[in-house]
């Protein structure tokens, strides 16, 4: 299939911040002609990683170069650590000396953390400048990417510093995700699973019908479960852009993903798309408990993750974990608790998602006594 017969465009309906998501094969090589609408001047700032920039960094320069636009970068280094004050005031500081002006354009080129960040720069920068995300992983190209939400971790959480600010387009190159090492895609995987899991039961059964291909590289495949995880998010920021209802439903399996991520470090022991299909599966668990759903469907997200050769359980994450009370100590600290009620994306069915702070803690204790005494 050629190259122009895969592309997908999503279009992110929000009024005056409305924007295009671009989905398809190799679409770094005219990303200058993409891009050169919506410059005043022929001149952007990359903001990237070490990670992406040694491969990819190239291909975007010579992408832009051929529409006569210079860039100028600064790569950051990888990994969640940078997603914090340090970096991020790095990353303020060079655009100032770039002398971006409010006009300009700021270009996030890498995984979730370079776009948040760099999205979150964009924001403040001279109280907003324009911004194109470029999301270089298989998780930022389905979620992170799409949106608006900008930010940076605090030592008490995950994202607690940010602010809502769309990009001017989207660009989700699937060729760049030939890159991608096995456990990164597999990562972003779980957040592919999440949208199939939340509202659309039909989704989840191509996934596993359609799933191990994608993993082994079928572009028709990726591009397809990119435009669907794209085009449910859309829809559902249509709805609730500043996550006041219908947003929270992205959350699925968040609330255990973050306390697990912060009980892990933010490291290497588990990556957020990890964190994430762990937590779809435990909200499934609390789900049956409280006689929510059949029991058949907590094993048959755990049945797909496993087909997949992903992280599904608390045992597959390596080292020690706090207890039951521990980790939902660290529940409370997720930006979902709203006046001091932890709220959970729970599910009816597969495809059937909805929020609740009507959860006991009990319950919740007691999945996760149930899924210690496993690892």
């Amino acid at each position: 299939m050629e190259r122009a017969d895969l592309e997908r465009v999503v279009h992110v309906p929000l009024g005056e911040r409305a924007y295009d998501v671009v989905i398809g094969p190799d679409l770094l090589a005219d990303v200058g002609a993409r891009l050169h609408p919506l410059l005043h001047r022929p001149k952007v700032a990359v903001l990237t990683d070490e990670t992406v920039a040694s491969h990819h960094l190239e291909t975007l320069r010579s992408g832009l170069a051929a529409a006569g636009i210079k860039m100028s970068a600064l790569a950051l280094p990888p990994g969640e650590g940078t997603k914090a004050w340090p970096q991020f005031s790095r990353a303020v500081e060079w655009l100032l000396d770039q002398k971006i002006e409010r006009n300009d354009m700021v270009i996030a080129f890498g995984g979730g953390v370079i776009g948040d960040l760099a999205g979150f720069a964009a924001a403040v920068l001279r109280r907003g400048v324009r911004f194109v995300q470029i999301p270089t992983s298989l998780l930022a190209q389905v979620d992170s990417s799409v949106g608006g939400k900008t930010g940076i971790n605090a030592p008490q959480g995950k994202n607690l510093i940010g602010a809502f600010h769309q990009p001017s387009l989207v660009l989700a190159d699937t060729a760049v995700l030939g890159s991608l090492q096995s456990r990164d895609f597999l990562s972003g995987y779980g957040e592919v699973v999440k949208y199939g899991l939340l509202g659309d039961a039909a989704f989840f059964t191509w996934l596993e019908d359609n799933g191990p291909a994608l993993a082994q590289g079928d572009m028709a495949a990726r591009v397809e479960a990119v435009t669907r995880s794209v085009q449910m998010k859309a829809d559902i920021v249509e709805r609730d852009e500043t996550e006041q209802g219908d947003r929270a439903l992205l959350n699925l399996g968040h609330t255990f993903c973050h306390a697990l991520e912060a009980a892990t470090g933010y490291g290497d022991r588990l990556l957020h798309g990890e964190g994430v299909a762990i937590g779809c599966a435990l909200a499934f668990e609390l789900s049956a408990r409280l006689g929510l759903c059949s029991q058949e469907d907590p094993s048959r997200v755990r049945a797909h993750l496993k087909a997949m050769g992903m992280k599904t359980d608390l045992a597959d994450i390596p080292g020690d974990l706090p207890d039951a009370e521990a980790l939902l100590a660290l529940m409370g600290q997720d930006k979902k608790v709203v006046d001091g009620q932890l709220r959970f994306i729970l599910a009816r069915g597969i495809g059937q998602a909805f929020v609740t702070a009507d959860v006991p803690q009990d319950a919740v204790l007691s999945v996760l006594r149930v899924a210690l005494a496993q690892s």
